[in-house]
């Protein structure tokens, strides 16, 4: 899930630090009065919630030394905690940049017990699960007033328990508290008064495993995607700050944008009447364009937006059957029609956003002599959410720009797939996580919108 860092961590801070850096020079896009400058300095308290998606290779080997099978676990599922921390808001040759620190403790119910392989002693089963986790990270970011995208990192610890249970019987449990880093980036908003929002993603690196049990060894490596929203309150913050009205984000608009996306594909493979259970795990870079048209009434604004990716999505360290099968599977590319519907504080717009999604998956098994491709397109939904702000670049865009962050859920469905004459049955239901920054163009005029 590196590609995530690199494809939207850096994006959408160089957003808002163009957006700082013309700031002098440009007004902001539908810029609309405020009360008193927003000033980010000062402690805050808050709560957060959002899902935890692992991509842990595994190697199983039978006997140690060998190798027997390598698989992603995937655990995932809801996590939610509190944050407190500090930030400072300083200027720059940038303009007013945010330097902060902040520590979390998250309870976590992300877990994956559907992996099971063949074994010389019968069936074997992995259950992962991240019980716990907590950061200590610094954040660095640059202001745009009530808006600042911000880069995290630190250290991250979590608590990892892994159970093998081979033809019924538990062969190995472990459950151990692990360390490592954490890096990431999101975008926080004031709502009004003391109170802010905030969109973010973290990945979590706790490490890698070697553990011996009877005449075998597993190798776990655990990376986690963490997709969260939060709410802040400022103690003692500018609570004389009054939220402009809002601005006018009715009309058409046109745009582009670019991410990282990861697969948590459920899979199974069938041949000679047995079975595996497994899963894929497909990541890579996404980018494309968007075309949309919103309508508002007041504060709330209701849209119409389809878009179309690119995909460099691909898992091909995948094996099962004793290492016989190797698995590639791709997302080439992927497209969206979804209804949105938000809310606008300023010129900041925070929306929910779904639909119907369709993609191309193509998924090549490989054997030790023969292989084979089977290619589908695929339909089913998408649901997400995003925080929308203001972008100019160093004076080169004009007032029509806005920049956005945004989180993605994608379903692509289930298909049954023959490989090999028949010889082979493999399943897999697609479904995709992907964060992605992007830059729109809006056609209407940049005006306080009037009720």
């Amino acid at each position: 899930m590196k590609r995530i860092l690199a494809g939207v961590v850096l994006a959408s801070t160089a957003a808002v630090s163009a957006q700082a850096a013309d700031l002098a020079v440009k007004a902001p896009y539908l810029k609309a009065p405020v009360a008193a400058v927003y000033d980010w300095t000062g402690f805050y308290i808050g709560a957060n919630v959002g899902v935890g998606v692992g991509r842990d290779l595994t190697a199983h080997a039978f006997p140690a030394g060998g190798t027997f099978n390598t698989t992603y676990l995937q655990p995932q599922g809801a996590i939610g905690g509190g944050q407190i921390g500090y930030n400072w808001q300083i200027g720059s040759m940038f303009g007013p940049m945010l330097i902060g620190v902040e520590a979390d403790i998250q309870g976590s119910g992300v877990s994956d017990g559907g992996t099971t392989l063949n074994s010389l002693a019968g069936l074997v089963n992995y259950n992962q699960k991240l019980d716990w986790f907590s950061t200590v990270r610094g954040r660095v970011g640059l202001v745009r007033g009530p808006a600042v995208a911000y880069f995290t990192g630190g250290y991250a610890v979590g608590n990892v328990k892994t159970t093998v249970t081979e033809g019924g019987l538990v062969a190995f449990d472990s459950s151990k508290t692990r360390s490592g880093w954490v890096i990431g980036s999101g975008v926080e908003a004031a709502l009004g008064g003391n109170w802010t929002g905030k969109i973010e993603y973290l990945y979590l690196d706790l490490g890698n495993q070697t553990d011996f049990f009877g005449n075998q060894s597993l190798r776990t490596e655990v990376r986690e995607s963490i997709f969260r929203v939060g709410l802040n309150y400022r103690i003692g913050g500018n609570g004389a700050y009054i939220t402009p009205p809002p601005a006018n984000w009715a009309g058409l608009y046109i745009g582009a944008n670019f991410g990282g996306a990861l697969g948590r594909n459920s899979s199974t493979a069938s041949i000679l009447g047995l079975t595996e259970q497994f899963s894929l795990s497909p990541d890579g870079y996404v980018g494309g364009g968007q075309i949309g048209y919103n309508w508002q009434a007041a504060n709330w604004v209701f849209g119409a937006e389809a878009d179309f990716q690119g995909s460099t999505q691909k898992d091909d360290r995948t094996a099962v059957f004793g290492s016989n099968l190797m698995y590639n599977q791709k997302l080439p590319w992927f497209g969206t029609a979804r209804a949105r519907i938000g809310y606008s504080l300023g010129s900041t717009l925070f929306y929910a956003t779904g639909g119907y999604a369709y993609g191309n998956v193509k998924t090549n098994i490989t054997t030790p002599i023969v292989s084979d491709t089977v290619t589908r397109t695929r339909s089913g939904y998408a649901v997400g959410g995003g925080i929308e702000t203001p972008f100019q670049l160093f004076g080169l865009l004009g007032p029509n720009w806005t920049s956005k962050t945004e989180y993605l859920y994608v379903d692509l469905g289930k298909s049954d797939d023959s490989f090999f004459g028949g010889a082979l049955n493999s399943t897999s239901k697609v479904t995709e996580h992907m964060l992605r920054t992007g830059i729109n163009y809006h056609f209407n005029q940049p005006v306080v919108a009037k009720y």
